[in-house]
């Protein structure tokens, strides 16, 4: 493994209460040797619970790693749809993890049948979206939303653990779900206290994007600039700052 590995996660929302959280569970998640800085975007909206949110948030997320890639080994992107996650990989030859895409792999290493519980009722579609897009509907049996506003996961979080533990009794008995990934980057932290009221494995989805970056470089691997992830065509962008102009990171 490298002497030290230096990893960007980047916190999909401007709430900086779910940010300094994210950082604390990926500080928690990472080896001695590895450096973590957790950000947020300059701009976008508070917490990402429809379409809407999410495509505003992604042009922040991006620029977070358009002004950062030389410095960072890996990147981060800490919210469960991964939003942006195709775009931010054609922008750096880095690895770019999302946390739901980690989280479902390291679901699918422990259990047969799991499944996600996550927040807002109105998200399920895009949760559901999200699962198919990594490749997993065929193992992913269960999801149960909470009606939990992303930003309670955060400032209610009783309440919250509380939530999930009534869905996930109910993801055990109904849809016989041997692990669950908790698909909030506002959840990390729970997942310890979950399993030990629910007895089986719960993914804590950041700190498994936090070891999969970790593996990813210490394996020297980069993203593949073969063909769907090469840097983006160097076409003005009206509209756009300067340095996210796609002619001014071209490698």
């Amino acid at each position: 493994m490298p002497a030290s590995i230096h990893i960007k996660v980047i916190n999909g929302n401007t709430f900086q209460p779910m940010t300094q959280g994210i950082n604390e569970s990926a500080q928690a998640a990472c080896f001695p040797g590895t450096e973590i800085v957790t950000t947020q975007p300059q701009a976008g909206p508070e917490s990402i619970e429809s379409y809407y949110d999410e495509y505003l948030a992604i042009p922040g997320i991006l620029e977070e790693i358009i002004l950062s890639q030389d410095t960072f080994d890996a990147f981060v992107i800490a919210c469960w749809g991964d939003p942006g996650v195709e775009a931010a990989r054609e922008l750096t030859t880095k690895p770019v993890i999302g946390i739901a895409e980690a989280s479902m792999y390291v679901a699918n290493m422990l259990a047969a049948r799991w499944g996600i519980v996550t927040t807002q009722h109105r998200t399920l579609n895009m949760i559901t979206q999200t699962i198919h897009k990594t490749g997993f509907s065929h193992r992913c049996v269960s999801i149960r939303t909470t009606g939990i506003p992303v930003v309670e996961t955060e400032t209610a979080r009783q309440a919250t653990l509380e939530g999930l533990e009534a869905i996930g009794r109910l993801a055990i008995a109904e849809d016989k779900v041997e692990a669950l990934c908790l698909g909030c980057a506002g959840m990390s932290g729970l997942d310890h206290e979950l399993e030990k009221r629910l007895g089986i494995p719960i993914i804590d989805s950041v700190a498994a994007a936090v070891k999969m970056a970790e593996a990813l470089v210490s394996l020297h691997k980069q993203t593949s600039k073969a063909l769907t992830y090469q840097l983006p065509s160097p076409k003005p962008i009206l509209g756009f700052p300067n340095h996210m102009q796609p002619v001014n990171f071209q490698r």
